[in-house]
């Protein structure tokens, strides 16, 4: 990896709730020099509003968040990615586009918050624990040494960081 600045592309196929907390997260921690994007195969076109009530709550900025597809990266004309994370079972089964740059990929599967029936008080601790184990892999990653890294054993860490758990 050089010095320049790193785009991570977060997928989901929805884009309303865990690729949502990891663009933020990302875009939080990684100081300018990693910056965090996210989309989805098929968005629902709004992000979940418990998403937003509890990245407003931990003090994020939620303005500019919004539910897209994977097609504003692919492409020609694209910002260059030079990392893709698929955060959903579905998104990393799908056949996804040829993003510019040839990023690494990993997969770190997290239950979807979204899916879950019941409160209001359970639907907000099911986004709590997807923001947590969020958290910890992207610290994991954003703590990696990325210039002392050969493609191999990069790749091997960011596999060993999606399968943290809380």
């Amino acid at each position: 990896m050089t010095d320049k600045k790193l785009n991570v592309l977060i997928l989901c196929t929805g884009n309303s709730a865990r690729s949502i907390l990891a663009e933020a997260l990302i875009n939080k921690h990684g100081n300018g020099v990693i910056l965090g994007f996210s989309a989805g195969s098929a968005p629902v076109g709004k992000v979940n509003p418990f998403a937003i009530e509890l990245l407003k709550n931990k003090g994020y900025s939620v303005a500019g968040l919004r539910s897209k597809s994977w097609d504003e990266f692919a492409g020609p004309d694209a910002m260059e990615i030079h990392f893709v994370m698929t955060v959903c079972n579905n998104a990393a089964r799908e056949t996804c586009p040829v993003w510019p740059g040839h990023p690494m990929t990993a997969h770190w599967g997290i239950p979807d918050p979204a899916a879950v029936e019941g409160t209001n008080a359970e639907k907000a601790r099911a986004f709590s624990l997807a923001y947590d184990q969020l958290e910890k892999r992207i610290l994991a990653f954003l703590s990696l040494p990325l210039k002392d890294l050969d493609a191999g054993s990069l790749k091997n860490k960011l596999n060993t960081i999606g399968q943290i758990s809380n």
